[in-house]
């Protein structure tokens, strides 16, 4: 992403990672609170992009660069992010309900507070990432979870089958309805977390299957 330096109205150049190819002209000094609703920026470099309450609802970021960006109160609701990499991004409070991550890379992400419901995220990289208070309720969550922090966190129908929690923070988090089935929790704190059969817990738990499949929880 680059701006104008000409001396002229303030314009952002969104353009593609590897040939340079223009994507989109913005007419501003930075994206931030611009409303980019459905644009087409599939493979974008966007890395350490002032993001801030930017409005990219339905947007194709696939396989875009947003390492390190700043994410925050950014409204990317159904967009389609697969293959991205938001490595190190701040998404603090960002808005990513019925969005598609699939494979992408979120490694070390800041997502505290970010209402991810019904996101889908099998196959992404989550390591080390802060999603605590986080609303990720009925998402597909069969990623790599390891040593994220998940405290507090709405986990209520997610499904988690397979997913590797080794390391992670799941103090306070609820977990009512998940689907556990397979889940990796080797050194998790569960401290005050509400477990998949709705039972608190005050320190470490056996893995239980939910009462019903996870999909009956969709829809």
């Amino acid at each position: 992403m680059s701006g104008d330096e000409s001396g002229a109205a303030p314009v952002i150049e969104i353009k593609h990672k590897l040939d340079g190819k223009l994507l989109l002209r913005v007419e501003a000094e930075s994206c931030a609170g611009q409303r980019l609703a459905g644009a087409q920026l599939r493979e974008a470099a966007l890395a350490g992009a002032d993001l801030r309450d930017v409005d990219m609802t339905n947007a194709d970021l696939r396989e875009a660069d947003l390492t390190r960006a700043d994410c925050c109160g950014a409204r990317l609701n159904s967009a389609v992010l697969s293959g991205a990499t938001l490595e190190e991004a701040d998404c603090t409070k960002i808005n990513l309900t019925d969005a598609i991550l699939i494979g992408s890379n979120l490694t070390n992400c800041k997502l505290v507070e970010a209402n991810m419901r019904y996101a889908q995220l099998a196959g992404a990289v989550m390591k080390g990432a802060d999603l605590s208070k986080a609303d990720l309720s009925m998402a597909d969550l069969r990623v790599n979870l390891q040593n994220a922090n998940l405290s507090g966190a709405d986990l209520r129908g997610t499904n988690l089958s397979g997913a590797n929690l080794t390391g992670a923070n799941l103090e306070g988090a609820n977990l009512s309805g998940a689907n556990m089935e397979n889940a990796r929790m080797l050194r998790v704190r569960t401290k005050g977390m509400i477990d998949a059969t709705g039972r608190k817990t005050e320190g470490p738990v056996a893995i239980k299957k939910p009462s019903r499949p996870w999909w009956r929880f969709w829809g």
